[in-house]
């Protein structure tokens, strides 16, 4: 994304005020014509006395403009202000909004560090580029667009000296800017990657603690400032040395303005009013120049930061809705796979030609080895990836002809990671039913048998759960995750190594609440325990993507395959990370 389009860009995101934004853009027009007038009526003044005539109304006429000029100051300075907070906050929230409706294939390979830190600095560097673009840049334009037409109709000599000023600042940043251009993108780029490692490391600090890794990854911090300060000081170096430059050519400027007016005032060329007229120019086009060098300068500095933003907002969402999605309506909760296959992008393994059904209440568990593609399935089931041929239906309807969100109110899950937020426990019990009253909330706690420990906390339910609820133990995660799904009381329930986590005597509690949950409802279950899927209504066996056996466990075990080598070998007691294939 070039330069300019980073810019304009940024400020279409003021699109949704634009008549405010004009209203400031044209009260700082008027700022810039009334401050320019401020050197001619200057130069007015001065003549006037110097040849002994009234100059009383040309003081009342500049005290007039001083007030207009305070009175526009104001209104920019506060309205600006307003705007600028306005938008960013609101660039926020869209950023927000944006992010936590990507699918999960983009998180993966995102660091939620890196992501915090592009939408900070991203909102901020917008908010600082609307502050001075209204404050000052549009004065600033104004009065360059205005001050050498005027200069030049008073004198062409001295109005050289302006032009030939603006040449020098505008040809050195203009080097300035090639020359920096790849090393800012590589600091941009060390400064998300900063945010990511920081990130990174906090949430795996108790990994770090236990590994004795806080040296190691303090070094790496620091390795990583010492890059981005290797690549950032040269840009530094260059902007300082323009800054240097341009303010050598000023002060050469105001020198060689003073010595032009004395010569062509000596010929009778020029009054005395107009060369202070001049000086006033130069010293008001300094000013100006100085303005828009630093914004250009900030502008080009964190132009990376904007585009890494600009970046995220373009990156694809969530699967798109058919025009005139309708919402699901789930009466049974009968589910057919047809004919369903999927390959990742990567071409990856994926599933090939999926045909079963659950029956409305029916328990159906996936299991075989790491990556046969049972998480994948019911990703699909979700719809957080739709196949490449085939269809899933949820009682005869097609799930890409319905609305995202109405399909996935009827789907509960537990996962192995409870994925609970650092709130209190009655708010993550909230997060399916926000409208759940406190007896609706005591009453899942019951089932899911989650009440005891809940009120074993001086809190009760107001207690918080930790980041990542790292305040429980496992079992006690499972249990709340449980209590969820009870409150939601969505007709599909997919459980996904809800138990593998935890020992034999939490396992059998929270087995006790998986019944209570699976009442009534059609679940999904993958799992590596027999004690999970010894009563599932139907076993899917997959491998490599596809159903390589199916029925129920006594059944699977006369068949003597693959499922019933795998028992007998005792994988289903292995790790949770997947079957082992003797």
């Amino acid at each position: 994304m070039s330069f300019l389009r980073i810019y304009w860009r940024a400020l279409g995101l003021l699109w949704p005020e634009v008549w405010l934004a004009g209203l400031i853009a044209v009260a700082g027009t008027a700022l810039a014509l009334v401050q320019f007038a401020e050197p001619l009526l200057f130069g007015a003044v001065i003549d006037a006395l110097t040849k002994g005539e009234a100059a009383a109304g040309l003081v009342g006429l500049w005290a007039l403009f001083g007030f207009l000029s305070v009175a526009a100051g104001v209104f920019v300075a506060l309205q600006a202000d307003r705007l600028a907070h306005r938008r960013r906050l609101a660039v926020m929230r869209r950023y927000f909004e944006h992010v936590i409706g990507l699918p999960g294939s983009f998180h993966s390979g995102a660091q939620s560090g890196r992501l915090i830190g592009v939408m900070l600095k991203g909102s901020d560097t917008l908010f600082g580029l609307w502050l001075s673009a209204f404050r000052e840049q549009v004065t600033a334009l104004v009065s360059l667009a205005v001050l050498l037409p005027v200069a030049f109709s008073m004198n062409a000599e001295m109005a050289a000296l302006l032009l030939a000023l603006m040449v020098v600042y505008v040809v050195l940043n203009g080097l300035v800017m090639r020359k920096t251009q790849a090393g800012q993108a590589d600091a941009a780029a060390y400064h998300a990657a900063l945010s990511g490692r920081v990130g990174d490391v906090i949430a795996n600090v108790t990994l770090v603690q236990s590994f004795t890794r806080l040296q190691e990854e303090t070094q790496a911090l620091r390795e990583l400032m010492g890059r981005l300060l290797a690549v950032q000081n040269p840009v530094l170096t260059w902007w300082a040395m323009t800054s240097i430059l341009t303010r050598a050519a000023s002060t050469l400027t105001i020198v060689a303005m003073f010595a032009l007016g004395t010569v062509l005032h000596a010929r009778g060329e020029v009054s005395v009013g107009e060369i202070v007229s001049f000086v006033g120019f130069a010293t008001l086009l300094i000013g100006r120049l100085d303005n828009i060098t630093a914004f250009v300068t900030r502008l080009f500095l964190d132009a990376p930061a904007m585009q890494q933003f600009f970046e995220v907002l373009d990156a694809a969402g969530d699967l798109p809705e058919k025009p005139g999605a309708r919402p699901l309506v789930v009466p049974k909760g009968h589910v057919v796979f047809e004919g369903v296959s999927f390959r990742y992008p990567d071409g990856g393994a994926g599933l090939s030609n999926l045909d079963f059904e659950a029956r409305p209440g029916e328990t159906v568990a996936l299991v075989g080895p790491t990556g046969s593609g049972k998480s994948t399935t019911l990703a699909l089931l979700q719809r957080l990836r739709d196949p490449a041929e085939g269809r899933v239906l949820i009682d005869g309807t097609d799930i890409r002809d319905v609305t995202l969100d109405s399909l996935r109110r009827q789907i509960a899950v537990v996962a192995q990671n409870a994925g609970l937020f650092d709130r209190s426990i009655a708010e993550n019990l909230r997060i399916g039913r926000p409208d759940a009253s406190d007896a609706d909330i005591r009453a899942a706690a019951d089932l899911a048998e989650a009440t005891g420990f809940i009120l074993s906390r001086p809190e009760g339910f107001d207690a918080r759960c930790g980041e990542q609820g790292k305040a429980l133990s496992g079992g006690e995660r499972q249990r709340l995750a449980i209590a969820r799904a009870l409150l939601k009381d969505a007709p599909i329930l997919i459980l996904d190594e809800a138990t593998s986590a935890l020992d034999t005597e939490t396992e059998a509690k929270v087995k006790r609440a998986l019944d209570h949950l699976r009442a009534g409802r059609t679940t999904f279950i993958i799992a590596h325990r027999l004690s999970t899927i010894r009563d599932a209504d139907q076993i899917l066996f997959l491998e490599e993507g596809r159903i390589v056996e199916r029925g129920r466990f006594a059944d699977l075990l006369a068949q003597g395959g693959r499922f019933a080598d795998l028992v007998r070998a005792g994988a289903f007691d292995a790790a949770e990370g997947g079957l082992s294939t003797p």
